[in-house]
């Protein structure tokens, strides 16, 4: 063992006290490090994986990201007279040869797409009207890259297949209607077709705006409806890494000319939000561990002072400044150490007890657990601030420490 550390540990074991309090601040710091990093950010994922799981990662829609240029300002780009009021031909709405490009969009690795047809209509049904949004659907394609077949609570996505005046609607827009499986309401779309359609599905998905405005029929009906004849404006989009949908989005619309969108960029206000909410967490929970850098300070500086006879007598023997820096150094690594080991133990402990709490929240009939994320990385972030945090409160005795005069102590001391 070296001399130097051999010296270390005679320091601490000899002011136990005052080493145990320093321990204890680290261990505590670690602790509540990990205990509150693993819930922020468990909640943070938990609420990612909603926003992924219950929407596409890509919506590509009968849009353009930019107006489309007018073919006079093509034919005259330079033209000195320029024409105002030019209204675009009038035209069926929808993605332009959607077979073929949809077709190219399933090309793609580690993607799944399904066709939509989305449009407003009136549900009536014993005098009552409801203004709802229709989508036409494909369900077998539906069911790869949507989770609403999972909220299905009576009925299900086939059984539109199997009747093509089949609807499914939401629990909350069937409560309103007093409707049950099985029964019949008249559809009006916003062209004004209208057709008897049965109910073959209840869904809920626990948003109650959704479950009350949005109903499911096949896309063949919708395509009649709507008067849109081998027509989808939407391809709604699932891919194997969601974190990849920009790029894939950037991709697919270049390829197919209409405008893609991914989660990411129809979340980028709430993905700033999360940021900022965790810049915030690790600056609180860091200051614990501050302050308990504080507490190793103030026992590594009562040693200094205590032990300055000794510090002379050691440089008078041999020992150069770099030495009695180490020794001191040596003693905030002990304390980092043993409080990383003991803090990360009892972090898992919190962590453990975290992820049995079940909680009810108001208008929920089901219990939640606590999400508590137990990513690895957030164990060496809790571990390395703490070492961090530990040397540099150890450093500045370390250095006055080096700085003594051995000459002036022991001539004074005489």
């Amino acid at each position: 063992m070296l001399i130097q550390l051999q010296v270390a540990i005679t320091h601490l074991t000899g002011r136990r006290r005052q080493t145990v309090v320093s321990l204890t601040g680290v261990v505590l710091g670690v602790a509540f490090f990990l205990a509150v990093s693993s819930l922020m950010r468990g909640s943070e994922k938990d609420f990612i994986k909603r926003l992924v799981d219950n929407s596409p990662h890509i919506t590509v829609s009968d849009d353009y990201r930019f107006a489309r240029v007018q073919p006079a300002e093509l034919r005259w780009a330079d033209g000195a007279v320029k024409i105002s009021r030019v209204k675009p031909q009038l035209e069926t709405r929808g993605i332009r040869g959607y077979r073929q490009k949809l077709e190219f969009v399933e090309s793609l690795p580690g993607l799944k797409a399904a066709p939509v047809l989305l449009g407003s209509a009136v549900l009536v049904f014993a005098g009552r009207e409801e203004g709802v949004t229709l989508s036409g659907i494909v369900p077998a394609k539906m069911k790869t890259v949507s989770t609403i077949q999972q909220k299905m609570v009576e009925g299900s996505l086939d059984a539109l297949t199997a009747n093509p005046n089949g609807i499914v609607i939401g629990k909350g827009l069937a409560q309103k209607f007093n409707l049950r499986l099985g029964s019949t309401v008249s559809v009006v779309a916003s062209q004004g077709a209208s057709r008897p359609m049965k109910v073959v599905g209840l869904f809920r998905t626990g948003n109650s705006n959704y479950d009350e405005t949005q109903t499911f029929t096949v896309l063949k009906r919708a395509q009649a409806m709507f008067d849109r004849p081998n027509r989808a404006n939407r391809f709604v989009i699932q891919i194997d890494d969601p974190y990849a949908a920009r790029e894939v989005a950037r991709r697919i619309e270049a390829a197919v000319g209409y405008k893609a969108v991914s989660w990411i960029e129809a979340s980028e206000d709430v993905l700033s939000v999360l940021l900022v909410r965790n810049l915030i967490m690790y600056s609180v929970v860091s200051a614990i561990l501050i302050v308990a850098s504080f507490g190793i300070y103030n026992t590594l500086s009562t040693i200094v002072l205590e032990k300055t006879r000794d510090i002379a007598i050691l440089k008078s023997m041999g020992f150069h400044a770099r030495d009695v820096r180490l020794i001191f150094l040596f003693e905030g690594g002990i304390i980092g150490l043993a409080g990383s080991f003991f803090g990360l133990g009892l972090g898992v402990c919190f962590m453990q007890l975290l992820s049995q709490i079940q909680l009810k929240p108001p208008g929920v009939s089901e219990k939640v657990f606590l999400p508590v994320w137990w990513g690895p990385e957030q164990f060496a972030i809790a571990a390395a601030f703490a070492m961090g945090s530990c040397l540099l409160a150890a450093y500045l005795p370390a250095r006055r420490a080096g700085r003594v005069h051995p000459v002036e102590i022991l001539r004074g001391a005489a």
